[in-house]
């Protein structure tokens, strides 16, 4: 394989993970910092589209002042 990990080499990984359950093991965020920090793990930039629409605003705006300063 490409990345070194040969089916025999994840089989064997995939064996002791499952033999160390470091799922039993994980607590999540502790501190208000940290549980702040995760609340935001879902975030996914979802005001780009409206940082976008605003910039396409203001560049006709713009636009707008150049054509009428032109004018005079």
């Amino acid at each position: 394989m490409a990345n070194g990990w040969t089916p025999e080499r994840r089989a064997r990984q995939a064996a002791l993970i499952r033999t160390w359950r470091p799922w039993e093991r994980s607590t999540g965020p502790r501190t208000d910092e940290g549980k702040v920090r995760t609340a935001r793990n879902g975030f996914k930039g979802g005001q780009w589209l409206e940082l976008r629409e605003l910039v396409k605003a203001m560049n006709a705006l713009l636009r707008e002042q150049r054509e009428a300063l032109d004018r005079f």
